[in-house]
């Protein structure tokens, strides 16, 4: 099966009315940073709540000032809003689709490390880049979770669409494809989250299932300028028409 790494959002959606699952690679490794986070939120300290989730006014923090074991959960692959789930548009797909995205999409979340799509989660708010009390998410993830996603992922082929930043979290060592963005030449920043919405929606449309199916596929817009094969990674160069 294909597997796609997916980036999270700084922007989320609020409320959701999903039930408590058992998330990837499980629940309770994440609790120690977990628990940092509440310790956080529980302080009412507004320079440390405001550091962590990256918001100068105070006022800003207090849709995320929830307790994150008991608020409302919504599958991940919905939480996020921002420019690639606005192209990914997931509202709007078939039920099918819907499905292949919360079995096969990997989101790199800042609190919760590496989720599915289908995993259930709160709202909360962690400025990429930023620690949480001691722990940086990167490192903790990396550590934690490396070996556990080799295994989960031994019988997978993987599309990385992450943003390059979430490499820290999880540096893929078999071989694995991803994708470039030009524009007129030249390497673009907003249009690729766009276009790495778009991939993943035609992903699910048409349930790819492996590398080869994905070579197949047609996406409006992109052509295929160069594949380059650098060690263990095959790089897909489009030109944005």
């Amino acid at each position: 099966m294909l597997k796609i790494l997916f980036s999270p959002s700084e922007g989320k959606k609020s409320g959701g009315n999903e039930d408590k699952k058992e998330l990837l690679c499980s629940y309770k490794a994440r609790e120690e940073i977990l628990n940092k986070y509440m310790h956080i939120i529980e302080s009412k300290n507004e320079k440390d709540i405001s550091e962590l989730f990256g918001l100068k006014k105070f006022s800003d923090c207090e849709p995320y000032m929830c307790d994150i074991f008991s608020s409302s959960l919504m599958f991940a692959i919905e939480r996020y809003q921002g420019v690639a789930y606005d192209y990914l548009g997931y509202a709007s797909l078939h039920d099918a689709a819907k499905v292949y995205l919360k079995q096969n999409t990997i989101i790199f979340s800042n609190l919760y490390g590496a989720i599915l799509g289908g995993d259930t989660i709160t709202n909360y708010k962690v400025h990429q880049g930023n620690a949480i009390g001691k722990l940086l998410p990167d490192k903790f993830y990396n550590d934690r979770f490396t070996y556990q996603l080799d295994l989960y992922f031994a019988k997978d082929e993987i599309l990385d669409l992450r943003a390059s930043y979430y490499d820290k979290f999880y540096k893929v060592t078999k071989p694995y494809t991803t994708l470039k963005f030009l524009k007129d030449g030249k390497t673009v920043s907003h249009w690729a989250k766009a276009y790495r919405g778009i991939v993943l929606r035609e992903l699910a449309k048409h349930n790819i299932c492996s590398i080869a199916e994905f070579m197949t596929l047609e996406i409006d817009g992109l052509t295929i300028k160069e594949i380059k094969v650098i060690k263990n990674k095959t790089e897909i160069i489009y030109n944005i028409a």
